[in-house]
């Protein structure tokens, strides 16, 4: 204090203080969410952006056991004129079962749709509602006709398992807007889990604490055992904690920079928040008739699976970067997906019956809320169906890797536009073929990365999400 300045009076002194702390505060914050590049969009921790993203975060629908192309959105007159033929020319058969029959015509019939003229089969009349704001990639390529590769390598790229999945290396590059919620977030299907179970949202070789975190959402306890069960009392429960961070805080000292460690401690401490944030953010009690009637909450056709496609846009709003929601389980008798191997119709429209109506409330509901403009969504299966029955005048459709459509729509996406084609009736790609690290890449762009610099170290090479393949696909793009 200066010669010629007052002592501060407790008042003057209390008002300071309060000041200065909330400047250390501001500090901090703007420290933590450091712009990115030109944009004015704050970053969260962790962010690794390359350039300007289009989407902040991501929403996947994966529809487990290979939706039939040729029965949904990929219409194909030339099947009906030799349908009961014989397919010829075409090379080895592509089936899993290796029982080929005739080529069968669709099931159902196609119509125009929107003003965008997309054809879409009566299958699946919501989202039929929905194509003006759809991107259709007709021209998918999986590399397996096996469900549980396939499906790896739609979630890591990989056939093999034990790559990290694509919401993992979302969370390590990008990090979580959330600190309260995980950065991804798994929604199974009620009737139980995809082909190749938990390992489709593992973290691999990554830090363990990008594993997407799976919720039971049809369960008063969303994550298994996030609660302090009742037969421990607070006391023995803080107790247990003391003793926990002090054989923490030892092994820490006697092992520093330990990574896996370091991932574990905050795993720890994000289900520690997240056993004030999960109950609210899954509680679905909140929401109006309205929004109810539009997923078809009440429904018992869709089993369950609205309710999660809800719950979705819930984890969208409060910061969660990526959700995936998936349709359908692992095999089951009778068929829990939509592996239509014995008769094709009747599974799809116990299917479609899941899947239709939520899928397209979600969309509608992120658009009317304004979040489609920043959100990617994301349709895919692990691989499309033959245009040949399986077996002779069989009703069923095996399996089928060599052309399957998919769509996207949101954030930088080409609003009513088809890209790419397959062949006139359905069994390869016609033009534009895109690979599933194609399709990564081009998901990893739009929120910024660059797929060829998004790398983690490990058993001496530079791994990424697409290994050494994969070209963004400018065509889908806004």
């Amino acid at each position: 204090m200066s010669a010629d300045s007052s002592p501060l009076n407790r008042r003057q002194f209390l008002t300071s203080s309060v000041g200065g702390l909330g400047h250390i505060a501001l500090t901090w914050l703007l420290a933590r969410d450091r712009a990115l590049g030109a944009s004015a969009t704050p970053a969260p921790i962790g962010a690794t952006v390359h350039h300007r993203p289009r989407a902040k975060r991501i929403v996947q629908v994966f529809c487990c056991g290979g939706v039939s192309h040729l029965d949904t959105f990929d219409h194909k007159p030339e099947l009906e004129r030799l349908h009961g033929t014989e397919l010829k020319g075409r090379g080895e058969n592509l089936g899993f079962f290796g029982q080929p029959g005739k080529l069968m015509k669709s099931v159902y019939p196609f119509r125009q749709r929107g003003r965008s003229g997309a054809w879409v089969s009566d299958l699946l009349p919501n989202l039929a509602g929905c194509v003006d704001d759809l991107c259709f990639i007709h021209s998918m390529f999986a590399k397996s006709n096996n469900h549980t590769p396939a499906t790896f390598q739609m979630n890591s790229g990989f056939t093999l398992n034990g790559f990290p999945c694509m919401g993992a290396w979302l969370s390590y590059g990008l990090g979580s807007e959330n600190e309260n919620l995980p950065a991804f977030v798994v929604l199974p299907d009620p009737r139980g889990l995809p082909a190749g179970g938990s390992i489709n949202w593992t973290s691999g070789f990554l830090p363990a604490n990008h594993q997407g975190v799976p919720f039971r959402t049809q369960s008063q306890e969303p994550v298994v055992d996030l609660e302090t069960p009742a037969s421990i009392s607070a006391e023995a429960r803080t107790a247990d904690l003391r003793m926990l961070n002090q054989i923490n805080a030892d092994f820490a000292s006697a092992h520093p920079g330990d990574r896996a460690f370091a991932a574990r401690l905050r795993s720890y401490e994000l289900a520690a928040r997240m056993q004030v944030s999960i109950p609210e953010a899954t509680q679905l009690t909140g929401e109006s008739e309205a929004i109810r009637r539009l997923y078809g909450l009440d429904d018992p056709a869709n089993k369950g699976f609205a309710r999660n496609c809800l719950m979705a846009r819930r984890l969208l709003e409060r910061g969660v970067r990526f959700v995936q929601i998936i349709n359908g389980g692992a095999f089951g008798s009778p068929r829990i997906n939509w592996d239509g191997h014995e008769n094709l119709r009747e599974n799809h429209d116990t299917q479609a019956a899941t899947m239709d109506r939520p899928v397209a409330a979600l969309i509608q509901d992120l658009k009317q809320r304004g979040m489609l403009d920043d959100t990617l969504f994301v349709w895919s299966t692990e691989f499309g169906r033959s245009p040949v029955t399986q077996g002779i005048d069989a009703p069923g459709r095996d399996h089928h890797p060599s052309v399957f459509t998919t769509f996207l729509a949101g954030a930088g996406i080409r609003a009513g536009h088809r890209y790419g084609s397959s062949d006139e009736i359905g069994y390869g790609v016609g033009e534009n073929r895109v690979t599933i690290p194609d399709l990564h890449a081009t998901i990893l762009h739009l929120l910024g990365i660059d797929h060829e610099q998004l790398t983690f170290y490990h058993n001496g090479i530079n791994r990424r999400l697409t290994d050494v393949h994969g070209e963004v696909i400018r065509g889908v793009m806004a």
